[in-house]
């Protein structure tokens, strides 16, 4: 980090802790190790120098008061956790059953996330990965996804999420995916279709109008009901779950399009690959794409 950075973060940070309503004890100097990892990681990433007037805006942006919660949390204060539970249990829950085929499910995924946060399989608080951009309400909704798709990594090889990798890269096709089969020629194929299949989703999801982006993001991401999504855009419900069906209907066949045109796969290899998969995560088709849209989205709003 430049000197002229660090000058910016000395004042920024004294700013953030005073905007936070509730600050926890916290020092400005606490919060610079999880800051300053922020700055990093958002601004100066591959080289990257962005300007002072961005790091001056970013600082400026962070959510303090989510930042000194999740603090505290890593601190061990029981009050902090209270409150983390208390504030947001609805949140994953909800996320979790949106996600989820089955009510049981849900409750394993809810309770999953919270092992997780509080670091009970792994001695690391996924907590450790927020950095105060973004909502922690939203964030807490890309741990759900991310963790659905690693337990059905787990049984059907479809998606490869390394422990410490962070959450913003699920999208980004550069993951890498593993085969389990003993075969070298099946699994160089499978992780080629995998890449393929990925390339396609984040392209479709590219390609969607701001509109519709921004109405998956209500949806699946700020767990608006479609009553509500419909009142912010002026628009009935109904017409709001017609646009939600569209808007899935063209991510399908965005991406289906793509596996065809760009990487040549034939039509029988689209409807044959998807198909063996979802079937080896016991859902449909349809409900495979909406956990891979879930995924391709938090790259954007996290």
């Amino acid at each position: 980090m430049s000197s002229a950075t660090e000058k910016i973060l000395d004042d920024a940070l004294p700013r953030i802790c005073g905007r936070a309503t509730n600050a926890r004890g916290f020092a400005p100097e606490d919060l610079r190790p999880r800051v300053s990892k922020a700055v990093e990681k958002y601004l100066q990433r591959d080289g990257a120098n962005a300007g002072s007037a961005e790091v001056k805006t970013f600082l400026d942006e962070l959510r303090a008061d989510d930042l000194c919660l999740v603090l505290a949390c890593e601190r061990g204060d029981s009050d902090a956790w209270e409150e983390l539970v208390a504030n947001f249990d609805s949140t994953v829950k909800s996320a979790a059953r949106k996600i989820s085929s089955n009510a049981e499910d849900a409750e394993d995924l809810a309770s999953s996330i919270w092992a997780e946060l509080y670091g009970l399989r792994e001695g690391k608080s996924k907590l450790a990965y927020y950095s105060g951009r973004g909502s922690l309400g939203g964030w807490l909704r890309a741990v759900v996804a991310q963790l659905a798709v690693d337990q059905y990594r787990k049984i059907s090889r479809f998606v490869q999420v390394e422990e410490d990798r962070e959450f913003d890269s699920l999208a980004s096709g550069s993951s890498e995916m593993s085969g389990n089969g003993d075969d070298p020629e099946e699994n160089l194929a499978d992780k080629t279709m995998q890449r393929d299949v990925a390339d396609a989703l984040k392209s479709a999801i590219e390609t969607l109008e701001a509109e519709d982006r921004l109405i998956m993001k209500l949806y699946y991401f700020d767990d608006m009901k479609l009553k509500d999504i419909g009142a912010t855009f002026g628009f009935h419900e109904a017409t709001a779950s017609r646009k939600l069906v569209r808007i899935q209907s063209l991510i399908r066949k965005s991406s289906e399009k793509t596996l065809r045109d760009r990487h040549g796969w034939s039509e029988s290899e689209v409807t044959k690959y998807l198909s063996e998969t979802a079937s080896k995560l016991g859902i449909s088709v349809e409900h495979m794409f909406a956990i891979l849209i879930v995924v391709a989205l938090v790259q954007d709003f996290i």
